[in-house]
């Protein structure tokens, strides 16, 4: 496996360790470049956002720098929640320095005013972690030249969605606006002028101190065109070992399941995989597929976040669908009925399936929801719905029959949602969460 860029050996505790693998290097050679060329190195690095949709970073940067609006802000999205995924906190509490430079040339990048780390009350070691860096890098002034303020959350799927977090940094529940960061930001006033943000997520804003110390060049030199860089991926399920890997973007698949994940079971294949719950499942003809942006695209899905749920062939891909269904069920906001009434049809059709109940009409009901689920949506919450309800329409027509006949999963492979609690390094196991109430 890759050379590790971003994930330490050991958790850096103090910054005076930090400074002793290079900390402070990005941010003192952003200073020297000044705002526009720190822009233009990013764009050079061809550095994509690592929270789920790889847009690139340099664009929302630039678009900030641009508008020259009088207060402009830069938030940086820790509230990890997506089912599968543990990276995020993993990076905060191995390096949360380094999150911290991140977003502070990030800010001086934009010429914003202040910054907001929003994360979930219930990571209290992450914001113990982040708190005691930045306490150490604001005197030594490797925190930028303007304030950082963390946002403890709730502990809500849709709090990790941008516009979702500008709400709750203002004091608000976790509901989607209607406009992202660049046009709406924070705390406008009617008829007052445009204060637009940019939201980036910890695994991307901990790749720019790197960026800026080492060069674009350095950076392309891992991954691929596309997607040049690493990524720190996350697999459980029904593999030997749960791990947190970091890995060059372009690794083939195969290689988080079988190498770091261990494989599945003896006599046992993969069946399904899927990253996270917004995208099209993958099947054991995907193994070889790059984790890359451009290489889970051509197979019909996407990249995700990087946290991967592996399921062997003992389980069902439409009580699989069931669950993830009902996940997406409990995290919709009901603000757009037609995200809120397709995940909850399309959660109830998958599930009468499972139980031998389901009907050549309700497949025909399934597909009529996969087209309307996403009408009018204010976030990419219906789109995962029916990315995920069409892979599995698609992808598993053998599941499918069964259940059409009549039949029903066997009780003891009935899965949750795999949402992730806490990490157990020593252990190389993670520990779940129960899932949300429907």
């Amino acid at each position: 496996m890759a050379k590790r860029i971003l994930l330490p050996d050991e958790p850096i505790t103090d910054l005076a360790a930090y400074r002793d693998i290079g900390g402070g290097a990005g941010i003192e050679r952003a200073r020297s470049l000044g705002p526009g060329a720190v822009v233009a190195e990013i764009r050079e690095s061809g550095l994509r956002g690592r929270g789920g949709a790889g847009f690139p970073t340099h664009v929302k940067w630039s678009g900030l720098a641009e508008a020259g609006a009088r207060r402009s802000y830069v938030v940086c999205n820790a509230a990890e929640g997506e089912p599968g995924t543990y990276k995020d906190r993993h990076l905060m509490r191995m390096n949360p320095y380094r999150v911290i430079e991140g977003i502070a040339i990030a800010a001086f990048a934009t010429g914003s005013e202040r910054a907001f780390i929003g994360t979930k009350a219930k990571f209290t070691a992450e914001i113990e972690a982040l708190t005691g860096a930045l306490a150490e890098m604001a005197p030594a002034g490797l925190a930028g030249d303007i304030p950082i303020e963390i946002v403890p959350g709730p502990d809500d799927y849709l709090f990790g969605e941008e516009k979702a977090m500008l709400e709750v940094i203002e004091g608000n529940d976790p509901l989607p606006r209607l406009h992202p960061p660049y046009v709406q930001g924070l705390f406008e006033t009617p008829g007052g002028p445009a204060q637009p943000a940019v939201v980036n997520n910890v695994e991307t804003l901990s790749n720019v101190p790197l960026i800026l110390a080492r060069g674009a060049k350095w950076f392309r030199s891992f991954g691929t065109e596309e997607s040049p860089g690493t990524m720190v991926f996350t697999v459980c399920g029904d593999v030997a070992t749960e791990a947190v890997v970091e890995l060059e973007m372009g690794t083939p698949l195969s290689i988080l399941v079988y190498v770091a994940g261990g494989g599945v079971g003896e006599g046992r294949a993969p069946k399904l995989m899927v990253s996270g719950v917004s995208n099209a499942p993958l099947t054991v003809a995907d193994i070889d597929a790059p984790l890359s942006f451009e290489g889970l695209r051509s197979v019909g899905s996407g990249l995700g976040s990087g946290g991967f749920a592996v399921y062997d062939d003992t389980r069902c891909a439409v009580q699989i669908g069931a669950t993830l269904s009902a996940f997406l069920l409990a995290g919709s906001c009901g603000q757009c009925p037609p995200c809120k009434l397709g995940t909850e049809a399309l959660t109830e059709r998958f599930t009468s399936l499972t139980l031998g109940t389901g009907t050549e009409a309700q497949i025909g009901e399934v597909a009529a929801w996969i087209l309307r689920v996403t009408d009018s949506n204010r976030c990419g919450l219906g789109a995962g719905q029916q990315a995920l309800a069409r892979g599995i329409l698609e992808r598993f027509p053998d599941d499918l029959a069964h259940h059409i006949g009549g039949g029903v999963c066997p009780a003891d492979r009935v899965v949750a949602p795999p949402i992730i609690e806490s990490w157990d390094q020593g252990a190389m196991r993670f520990t779940f969460a129960a899932p949300p109430r429907t």
